[in-house]
């Protein structure tokens, strides 16, 4: 009696009920029991299967767990022998009861015996029949969608509790954070006249501010027809953000491990430009900063001859470029690659963008892995950080009506509508796999990725990279350019990205209409993804960049935290 009394006294004193908005009474309303073996935050989510078992159903509770892990939800049933012998393949189990719940001995026993997580809102009264259980209780008092979402976010480590850390993103209104509403809703026109004039038929924006999710929306159709809205989850083909969402990350850890030295030259890696005379000394680090010469651009689809593709597959055509048509076997090996090899070296010591560069990183980070660097970026980053959607080749895991289309018709080498296969048709014709392009990803992935960035390598209570490797890379690099260490930077003389943007501050764009903004400065992170390449690459590809709207929502994003134009740390 005496343990109850203390736990209600705590219960009582629970701090900020008199926050202003519901969402923060919402969240500080939230208390945590019977956390002594740390259970709350979950630390490795990914690992194992998640079930949430509910007297009542909460769209916004299921919702906000799926952010963080895949869940599986099942209605109470009265035959807790029964649940107990359906549910012998989830590691996780999540009771979420009502105030209504009469609490049964085979319930409690149910609780004990698979240490299931509860949570319960409403009275009280309800938390003296879980004295009897051990494992963790998350009670809130008032039974609503903003309480829903408040206590899955308490499980994963969205939010903190007296209890229990905060460990990964969370999700709140903007306000929460000092952030004015009614500022971010004029991206509604940003996104309204980017539609009306044609430069994208739909788009998704979402915004991080101090660790959560303050903004995500979604605009438009994924194709000018008009047949499917698009969905916060679609997931876009990221274009050349790919460089600083794959190809840079894996070079990181490399780098973090003592595997990669940026000094040396990509021919210790890369064998066969060891022979050639303008590439066997270039460093990675030039690499990196697109300061080594390459090529910009090489246009392997040129040299494709009719033999060199089928509409049918087999092992002489098992490289899929898209729906119904394949490229041959060993056509990167030894046709593509050979003519990367020899493409020259133009402008060394100066910035010139160049795509080369990645190809011979994906080379370079493949050969120190001895495995494909999909395999190795999902084993190693995606997976740990619970990222569900990033990845290459989304068509061997999604339905293709969840992926947004790049272009109805390729005019390039395809001819045909695009939809989950790289819009680049280099990255299609290396498998889809590049270190230039070939990322999909749906927004909230993303969040994910660089707020572990912003945390200085640290996101679910793991370390991925050391805070001096994120700084290295992230910071400038370069005295002939703003670049970091494969991250796009500001350029203030050009206003680029925003003028608000701080000298901290990095990310990148993608030709389909991508964008990754991240400040450390404001705490910030801005996402944008678009599909400005459809219908088809002529002039209207360019309106996006005309209209300036991802220049203009990452304004409007750094208006409504009250920052000033200028302000900016130099």
């Amino acid at each position: 009696m005496k343990k109850l009394i203390t736990l209600l006294l705590l219960l009582s004193f629970a701090p900020g009920l008199q926050a202003q908005d519901k969402w923060s009474k919402a969240r500080s309303s939230i208390v945590l029991l019977h956390n002594g073996d740390r259970m709350i935050p979950l630390v490795n989510p990914e690992e194992g299967r998640i079930a949430v078992i509910s007297a009542e159903r909460s769209r916004m509770f299921d919702s906000i767990a799926g952010k963080y892990a895949p869940v599986a939800s099942f209605s109470i049933s009265n035959d807790w022998d029964d649940m107990n012998d359906r549910l012998k393949l989830y590691r996780h189990i999540i009771v979420r009861l009502s105030p209504q719940t009469i609490f049964t001995r085979p319930l409690l026993d149910f609780i004990r015996e698979r240490r299931a997580i509860v949570v319960i809102p409403g009275s009280r009264a309800s938390l003296a029949y879980l004295q009897q259980v051990s494992t963790p209780v998350i009670w809130y008092p008032e039974d609503t969608p903003e309480g829903a979402s408040a206590a899955a976010q308490a499980i994963f480590g969205g939010i903190a509790t007296p209890q229990s850390k905060k460990t990964r993103l969370g999700y709140a209104a903007p306000e929460t954070h000092g952030m004015a509403a009614d500022s971010l809703a004029r991206i509604d026109d940003i996104m309204a006249a980017a539609i009306a004039g044609r430069a994208t038929p739909g788009g998704v924006v979402l915004v991080v501010k101090d660790g959560d999710v303050v903004f995500e929306k979604a605009w438009g159709h994924q194709t000018y027809s008009g047949t499917r809205a698009v969905r916060t989850d679609d997931l876009y083909d990221l274009a050349s953000v790919t460089k600083i969402a794959a190809t840079t990350p894996a070079v990181m850890k490399l780098y973090d491990e003592g595997r990669l030295s940026l000094q040396s030259p990509v021919s210790r890696y890369v064998a066969r430009a060891r022979t050639i005379s303008d590439k066997k000394d270039i460093r990675i680090r030039e690499a990196l900063l697109h300061e080594a010469g390459y090529t910009p651009y090489i246009k392997h689809f040129e040299k494709l001859l009719p033999q060199d593709l089928s509409t049918d597959s087999s092992a002489s055509y098992p490289v899929k470029v898209a729906d119904g048509y394949y490229l041959r076997a060993g056509y990167f090996e030894e046709v593509m690659w050979p003519a990367t090899l020899a493409s020259p070296v133009l402008t060394r010591g100066k910035f010139v963008y160049s795509d080369v560069s990645m190809y011979m990183l994906r080379e370079v980070i493949e050969k120190i892995v001895h495995r494909p660097m999909n395999e190795y970026l999902h084993d190693m980053l995606y997976r740990p950080l619970g990222l569900q959607t990033t990845g290459f080749l989304p068509r061997n895991r999604f339905d293709s009506t969840r992926i947004v289309p790049t272009t109805e018709n390729d005019s390039w080498f395809r001819n045909m509508q695009l939809r989950g296969y790289a819009h680049d048709p280099g990255a299609a014709m290396a498998g889809g796999v590049s270190g230039h392009a070939g990322l999909f990803s749906d927004a909230n992935d993303l969040a994910i990725l660089y707020q572990m960035f912003l945390n200085q390598g640290v996101y679910g209570g793991k370390r991925y990279f050391k805070p001096a490797t994120v700084a290295l890379f992230t910071s400038r690099q370069s005295t002939v350019s703003h670049r970091g260490l494969g991250f796009d930077r500001p350029d203030p003389e050009k206003k680029y990205p925003s003028a608000y943007a701080s000298s901290l501050s990095y990310g990148h764009s993608g030709y389909t209409g991508t964008f990754v903004w991240v400040d450390p400065s404001s705490k910030m992170i801005c996402i944008i993804l678009t599909n400005r390449v459809y219908p088809e690459v002529t002039d209207n590809v360019n309106t996006l960049l005309r209209l300036n709207t991802r220049g203009l929502i990452l304004d409007q994003v750094y208006r409504s935290t009250g920052k000033k134009n200028n302000s900016s740390t130099k």
